[in-house]
């Protein structure tokens, strides 16, 4: 069940962090394996701003995703499943959640970044509907984003930034009074 996060899960998704990105040093990414998780205060802010969702499996949290606003549309910051329930669908459950929401919001797209070679980033996301950006399609969130990851030393991998478009948006002045069209 994919749910709101609660605040005294926090520090267990720091843990899960830990665990999901132990899997980089399969494929020579050591430092992103030991790259600390996002501090309380980051997750504490997005859910804070209701942008922190878990997948919730009998009381157990085992997959998260945090999500924000960035040039007026939906970004994927985080998207995370704990290795052992890896490959079972649920990090594209937590994607397509946030693109429902998006789309109820009436936001055009849905953006991310993450790395281009690595199995279960940029390959990953092409199947679920992105499209990687050129540079000259960022907008200047994305490209704040861009230059944050530079400067933290992420590009020794090559990054891009991904965007799924959104069909059927449904905004508020297109709902006609009664219900949703």
């Amino acid at each position: 069940m994919i749910r709101a996060a609660r605040p005294d899960e926090l520090e267990d998704l720091r843990a899960l962090e830990d665990a999901a990105g132990a899997v980089f040093r399969d494929v020579g990414m050591d430092a992103i394996a030991d790259d600390a998780p996002p501090p309380v205060v980051v997750l504490q802010g997005a859910l804070d701003h209701g942008g922190l969702w878990v997948v919730d499996d009998g009381g157990r949290v085992v997959a998260y995703a945090m999500d924000d606003v960035v040039d007026g549309l939906a970004h994927l910051e985080q998207v995370s499943v704990h290795p052992d329930r890896a490959r079972r669908g649920l990090g594209a459950r937590l994607v397509d959640d946030l693109v429902a929401r998006a789309r109820d919001a009436g936001r055009d797209a849905v953006t991310l970044t993450t790395f281009r070679d690595v199995a279960w980033n940029a390959p990953y996301y092409a199947r679920l509907g992105f499209r990687a950006l050129a540079d000259d399609e960022l907008g200047p969130g994305l490209r704040a984003i861009r230059r944050a990851e530079s400067a933290r030393g992420l590009d020794r991998w090559p990054r891009l930034a991904m965007r799924r478009d959104l069909e059927g948006v449904c905004r508020s002045a297109d709902v006609p009074r009664g219900g949703r069209p």
